[in-house]
């Protein structure tokens, strides 16, 4: 990484309605040679199952969605050299699909 680019300051603002985030139990990605698109949805785990709403979807060059994953596995070794390892509940079979 060059010199300009560690010493680059953002300014970010942030409307309320954003600063609040968004809740997401599931998340569908697929990509294409120029990008990759990321769904986060609330499916609801209540009867009717399968019910779903698409909450946030976000589209990424293939280089920041790499970086993005490199910054992800970085924070969650941190977040489990303090808290342990995240259990990740095997999926019901029909819910294989599920990402």
């Amino acid at each position: 990484m060059d010199q300009a680019m560690k010493e680059m300051k953002i300014e970010i603002k942030v409307d309320e309605k954003e600063a609040t985030g968004h809740f997401s139990n599931f998340a569908n990605i697929s990509h294409s040679p120029e990008e990759f698109i990321v769904d986060f949805l609330f499916v609801n785990p209540a009867p009717p199952p399968g019910f779903g709403k698409l909450v946030s979807r976000i589209i990424l060059t293939p280089s920041h969605t790499k970086r993005l994953l490199l910054a992800l596995q970085d924070n969650i070794r941190k977040y489990e050299s303090v808290n342990g390892e995240i259990q990740t509940p095997q999926l019901p079979p029909e819910m294989k699909s599920l990402q």
